[in-house]
């Protein structure tokens, strides 16, 4: 259930991100999240991969920081308004 929660919150950071121009690839982040950083990677695969998210490119073998241009997708807008786990997570 954990992973629901820091779904949730990687969702709602990124439908916040759209009312701004700049993306803030410095405050999306593992720690920001609550999770660590390996975690982190498996559910933005995950995410991107179920067509929650689009736009990731993980380089898995250099780890430096870069600015990632993610967004969020309708789809992942209205599983986070319809669906009792999401809203759950919301309780945060």
């Amino acid at each position: 259930m954990e992973d629901f929660r820091i779904i949730y919150r990687i969702l709602k950071f990124l439908q916040q991100s759209m009312d701004f121009e700049d993306f803030d690839s410095e405050g999306f982040n593992a720690e920001r999240f609550g999770t660590n950083p390996n975690r982190f990677q498996a559910l933005l695969i995950q995410l991107q991969r179920a067509g929650y998210i689009e736009g990731l490119d993980i380089v898995q073998y250099i780890r430096q920081p870069a600015p990632i241009p993610i967004r969020t997708t309708t789809s992942s807008i209205s599983t986070l308004i319809s669906c009792p786990a999401w809203k759950q997570g919301r309780k945060i």
